[in-house]
């Protein structure tokens, strides 16, 4: 036995590695059959393999580093699922709950050390604003649920953020305040009245600044960049800049990576390829790294040392906890919440970690007098064992409360009785044929896409080639095409199925595809080369939506769809009682709350009521603006009010519809003219509610031509009267 504990503790950097491996790989699965949360498991295996455990694992550098880097990324991944107009209609109650989350256990920690644990006013501030602040531990949780978009939730990240901020303000303050009194320090006076003024003027300098340069930034990158790995890096790199930048403030560099999601949010949509691969390896490497870290950093044995210990321990998780207790059900009760999401609240909150060993660290370099800190033994391991507590409840109470909230949303969605739009069949038929634009009209499909779909619900990505003496060469071309087109939906974690067709006719070639296997809509891209075919349509699209009565999205984007800033929407007259009107408004509601940007609707007054009345039922975190449209003939004025980064939409018709009128013919024309070099969407909206696309009579033309002898003649009066 002694020889075998000469091997330990393990200090070779690859064993050690391959040991934490082995408890992110199994601690979830031995958790998972005690019915605890993996979080536990992993906080609970740092503590066996760690030096005040089992001694079997040091504590080496990688510790340090992986786990900050997984303490910035729970908190940059909830910056980047914070639902912004969401904070920014409930603003009071982010303010409100915030500042109860961090005063009340602040005040009932203070009272609690000053009268039971007798410590001095200033260790027994230090000690609340420790309990004040809380670190998303629970997060995780979240995550797995999907849950990250509910109210509760956002509540919860936003009001630790705030009173995460007042804590870190209260402990530079004091900091500051023991510095003024160093002897060592040329003018303490000076420095105690520049500390605040200087300490103020450099958040709002750096705050103002990332505003506008990280956007700018982003924009500029993504554009020009489409590498998955250099964009994955690009977005660690601001991240991890944010960070350094809070830590050269004053702040803990965790407020940066928060801060550096929140802005980043708007770029990295949540179906994105890019956010699976920033949750990915954060929740398989960095966030277990931190918890396991932070499980070695907890002294059991200090128990050991005596009851006092333990009462101190006690005290300090009792009253911290119970304060953030306070906070989330009286939260609860003045939003007139749920009492599961007072739940939520209060297990999100309540969770002490590696944010309370850091202001325990700034205590202990703060003396007092000589040789004696602020920060006492007994307070540093009572910190330490109340970290492991709050974790176990926090983790116990978030589960609770996300099945709660998953089983109370599955019982809403089974009781109504409403069948949106949202819930109806979808399948999308993915047309591509040129690899420049291919990767955008997946993305298209993607973030259009229903979150929760089942693979009933999936993409199929379809080239149709030719059949004549060349088919053999396009088709490894398309082959070759689609397993691009593949990594790229597996990245995103989208399934998608995948054919090269052959045939004699284009058009004909998409509508067999199509109804093979069973697709709901269409999206194809507009022909990039006008040298071979100067047409605008091409050369099948017209006898496709003449002769397929299911929703066909045509797109063309100059620039990546993350950095689309506004969506113009051109919409008929009389488009509301087309039956595919909440199809095409469905899609492009949830493509602007993927992309968190606004979509401003342009049209008759009786249709924009109707799509507000829509859009606030089904999707009121999307923000709108509504202009009204007399008349068709303004189509060609807005196009001075689109921007290169804006994408206009123009829902159209077909002809012989309800809102099909005789402008509609002079689209072409005028998108070529006015819209040129613009981000664009033509939509043709579902006809005939689900009619067999097979059925054809001699009262119903299959093809129209683009241009009619009507056109032809009018033309040639115009020229005629010019002359």
């Amino acid at each position: 036995m002694a020889q075998l504990a000469a091997y330990f503790p393990i200090t070779d950097p690859t064993l050690i590695f391959f040991v934490v491996l082995l408890m992110i790989l199994f601690a979830p699965i031995i958790m998972s059959k005690l019915r605890i949360p993996h979080i536990i498991g992993l906080v609970l295996a740092g503590v066996i393999v760690g030096h005040y455990g089992l001694d079997i694992l040091e504590r080496d550098s990688s510790f340090d580093l992986f786990g900050r880097v997984g303490l910035y990324y729970i908190m940059f991944l909830a910056g980047l699922e914070m639902d912004m107009e969401g904070v920014k209609r409930n603003t009071r109650r982010f303010l409100v709950f915030g500042l109860l989350t961090c005063l009340v256990p602040l005040g009932l920690t203070y009272v609690m050390a000053v009268t039971l644990l007798h410590y001095s006013p200033t260790a027994a501030f230090l000690l609340g604003c420790i309990m004040a602040s809380n670190t998303l531990i629970a997060y995780p949780i979240i995550s797995r649920y999907g849950l990250q978009k509910h109210s509760s939730v956002a509540l919860s990240v936003g009001a630790s953020m705030i009173s995460l901020f007042l804590s870190l303000v209260m402990i530079a303050g004091l900091a500051a305040q023991f510095r003024s009194h160093d002897e060592s320090q040329p003018s303490t006076i000076n420095y105690q009245l520049l500390f605040w003024p200087l300490f103020v003027l450099k958040l709002a300098g750096y705050i103002a600044a990332m505003l506008w340069i990280i956007p700018h930034l982003t924009r500029y990158f993504l554009r020009r960049y489409s590498d998955a790995v250099m964009q994955f890096i690009f977005i660690l790199a601001v991240m991890f800049l944010n960070a350094a930048l809070t830590d050269f403030i004053g702040l803990e560099g965790i407020f940066g990576a928060f801060f550096s999601g929140l802005i980043l949010s708007r770029y990295i949509p949540h179906v994105s390829p890019l956010m699976n691969r920033l949750e990915f390896i954060g929740n398989a490497l960095f966030i277990p790294y931190f918890l396991i870290g932070v499980g070695m950093l907890i002294n059991v044995r200090t128990i050991a040392q005596g009851p006092y210990v333990l009462w101190v321990m006690l005290l300090i998780a009792f009253f911290g906890t119970f304060g953030k207790a306070v906070a989330a059900y009286l939260s609860s009760l003045l939003f007139r919440l749920p009492k599961r999401d007072g739940h939520m609240m209060f297990g999100l909150t309540s969770a002490h970690a590696a944010g309370a060993i850091a202001m325990v660290m700034v205590g202990m370099r703060l003396e007092v007098e000589p040789g004696v800190f602020l920060v006492s033994d007994d307070m540093l391991n009572g910190v330490v064992l109340m970290i492991l507590v709050t974790c176990v409840i926090s983790s116990l109470m978030t589960q609770h409360a996300a099945q709660q909230v998953t089983l109370a949303q599955h019982q809403s969605s089974l009781s109504s009785a409403d069948h949106s739009p949202r819930t109806t069949h979808e399948k999308v038929l993915l047309c591509v044929k040129y690899p420049e634009i291919a990767p955008q009209l997946l993305e298209q499909a993607i973030l259009m896409r229903h979150t929760p779909s089942s693979k009933q619900q999936g993409l199929v990505a379809l080239n149709v080639v030719y059949d004549d003496e060349s088919a053999s060469r396009h088709r490894e071309e398309g082959l070759h095409l689609l397993e691009k087109l593949e990594q790229q939906a597996a990245a995103a974690d989208v399934p998608m199925q995948t054919q090269v067709r052959l045939a004699t006719n284009i058009a004909n070639g998409i509508k067999h595809a199509f109804r093979e296997y069973g697709c709901s809509e269409i999206i194809l891209g507009m022909h990039v080369h006008t040298e071979r075919n100067a047409k605008f349509w091409g050369d099948f699209l017209q006898s496709l939506y003449n002769g397929l009565n299911r929703q066909i999205m045509l797109s063309r984007f100059v620039q990546p769809l993350t950095t689309l800033r506004r969506i113009q929407v051109a919409v008929p007259s009389r488009a509301e009682f087309e039956p595919g009107f909440h199809r095409w408004l469905e899609r492009l509601c949830r493509l602007a709350g993927q992309l968190d940007c606004r979509i401003q609707f342009h049209g008759r007054q009786e249709s924009l009521v109707l799509i507000a009345e829509y859009i606030n039922n089904l999707h009121p975190s999307v923000r709108t603006e509504f202009t009204p449209m007399a008349h068709w003939n303004e189509l060609p004025q807005l196009a001075a009010h689109i921007a290169d980064d804006q994408l206009f939409v123009v829902v159209t018709a077909r002809k012989g519809t309800i809102s099909y009128k005789n402008a509609l013919e002079r689209l072409p024309d005028e998108l070529q003219h006015y819209f040129s070099g613009k981000n664009l969407m033509i939509i043709f909206p579902d006809q005939y509610g689900d009619q067999k696309e097979d059925r054809m009579s001699f009262t119903e033309a299959q093809h129209h031509e683009e241009k009619s002898v009507y056109d032809w003649l009018l033309r040639n009066i115009d020229k005629i009267k010019n002359k």
